[in-house]
């Protein structure tokens, strides 16, 4: 795990043409629903600008910080959420702009909302994560007593289907290291999927 970690945080210092045109690809897909990459990039893209800032990515726990290792490596927006606190079936939608958002501001909780229009992750809820995969929201995040997850990687064009399941892979050999015994499924969703989700 800590070799996973070193390699992403040196690979980060690197230009890469493949991770790098697909992080283009996420830039181009945000300012197509009116956001700005350079001030709310993708979660991967923010992972490696903060790599690059600090010279290390920030540690949250084992299975957080193996998925934004991979994150970085491969340039994939990478979300984890706690399955158990989810309120029926995850979805991609495009906001209406009255979904509840849970976040922390100036260290207090408080609700946002999407602004209409923006690509959400929701559940019966409200919102899980803004803008695509940029900021996940605090009620569904893993934390140390999480006992079931779900890990959402997403690629646009420049990734290869082939390219995405080696990350997918590198990824599952880190969690199976990490939790001996942890049950693994997978599921590929791509834009004719309608309804199979973990």
């Amino acid at each position: 795990m800590n070799d996973t970690i070193a390699a992403a945080e040196q690979a980060a210092l690197r230009d890469d043409a493949q991770r790098d045109a697909h992080l283009a690809a996420w830039a181009v897909a945000y300012e197509a629903f009116g956001t700005k990459p350079n001030r709310t990039p993708c979660s991967a893209a923010a992972l490696l600008k903060r790599v690059r800032k600090h010279g290390s990515l920030p540690r949250i726990s084992p299975l957080v910080d193996a998925y934004n290792a991979v994150s970085v490596l491969y340039g994939v927006p990478i979300g984890g959420e706690d399955l158990d606190l989810y309120q029926g079936v995850p979805r991609l939608l495009i906001a209406k702009g009255a979904e509840p958002f849970d976040t922390i501001q100036q260290g207090e909780m408080v609700t946002e909302h999407p602004e209409p229009g923006e690509v959400i992750w929701c559940d019966d809820a409200g919102v899980t994560c803004r803008r695509w995969n940029w900021r996940q929201g605090r009620r569904t995040m893993v934390t140390v007593d999480t006992r079931a997850m779900w890990l959402v990687l997403e690629a646009l064009g420049p990734m290869s289907a082939k390219q995405m399941t080696a990350t997918g892979e590198h990824l599952m050999g880190l969690i199976q290291a990490l939790c001996p015994g942890a049950r693994i499924e997978t599921a590929r969703i791509n834009e004719s999927t309608t309804s199979r989700v973990p």
